[in-house]
């Protein structure tokens, strides 16, 4: 790819992000403004719409800077991966609360009190970042409303170095393009939530996770150089290699995340989509 990569560049053709001025071409360069997602999951479009595509998703807790405010649509880059995109303006807050706590747990429901028989008010998803206010009765209060159960919050920097066994909390989660939570997630989304959760950066599309996570392994055609762990990628694709022949990843050939056997999906890859590894990466840290 030529020149900046929109996906991680906030600059069109008509306004720009203020630092990018004189290394890209914009009618308009304005300084960003910093909001905090408030909405559970927040769908990152291509462009503005609700029948547009996501792109990607965004957590509550999130910070995401809009250097655009336009007929309910945001435009701006999320912090945490950099990507940029259109998200709808009702799932921003301006009013940003420092975070605290990161849930744990794939899903974690928000209760109206420090009690588990009253209907829930919502939940939130693994990564989505919040603010503690008190604790009582094992529940934590959040400072923007709701209790969570404490035990499904960790603090920063606590992680989950198994980044496999986070990634099988996810079987049985449809395939959502774009999608990172257990509602629906995609196939670099399930290795971006893992490896995030271990503690270990992450973009969030295959081909940049292919360039960047972990350590380069030479590729000579004999899947014998697999390890758990590992990470395989395809044109537009990505497993974690989870045993030996083993293979786990978010697909839509089955539209949920899966282990399957690796001999298997690669003989499907080969034989009925045509396509082969393209590249595999070790991410070292945090390895099992």
């Amino acid at each position: 790819m030529s020149g900046p990569d929109p996906r991680l560049t906030p600059a069109r053709g008509d306004i720009a992000a203020r630092h990018l001025e004189g290394t890209v071409d914009a009618e308009t360069f304005v300084d960003g403004t910093p909001y905090q997602v408030s909405a559970a999951r927040l769908g990152l479009r291509e462009k503005p719409g609700d029948g547009e595509r996501q792109a990607a998703e965004l957590l509550f807790g999130e910070i995401f800077t809009v250097y655009e405010d336009k007929d309910g649509w945001c435009w701006g880059q999320a912090a945490d991966d950099d990507y940029v995109g259109y998200v709808r303006r009702d799932g921003l807050r301006a009013d940003i609360v420092e975070r605290t706590h990161t849930v744990a747990a794939p899903w974690s429901l928000l209760f109206p009190g420090p009690d588990l028989k009253l209907p829930p008010l919502g939940a939130l998803p693994m990564l989505a970042s919040v603010r503690v206010a008190e604790r009582d009765k094992g529940y934590a209060r959040l400072a923007t409303g709701g209790w969570l159960w404490a035990g499904h919050l960790v603090p920063p920097g606590d992680t989950a170095p198994d980044y496999l066994a986070t990634a099988r909390l996810f079987i049985g989660a449809p395939y959502l393009w774009g999608g990172k939570t257990f509602l629906g997630l995609d196939c670099s989304g399930l290795v971006q939530v893992a490896l995030q959760r271990a503690g270990i950066a992450c973009p969030r599309d295959t081909d940049m996770q292919a360039n960047a996570v972990g350590t380069d392994v030479p590729w000579s055609g004999d899947e014998l150089i697999f390890r758990p762990g590992d990470l395989v990628f395809f044109p537009g694709h990505v497993v974690f290699i989870a045993a030996p022949n083993i293979a786990l990843h978010s697909n839509a050939h089955y539209m949920m995340t899966v282990e399957e056997p690796l001999d298997g999906m690669l003989k499907r890859f080969r034989e009925t989509l045509s396509i082969d590894v393209t590249a595999v990466r070790r991410p070292g840290e945090g390895a099992p």
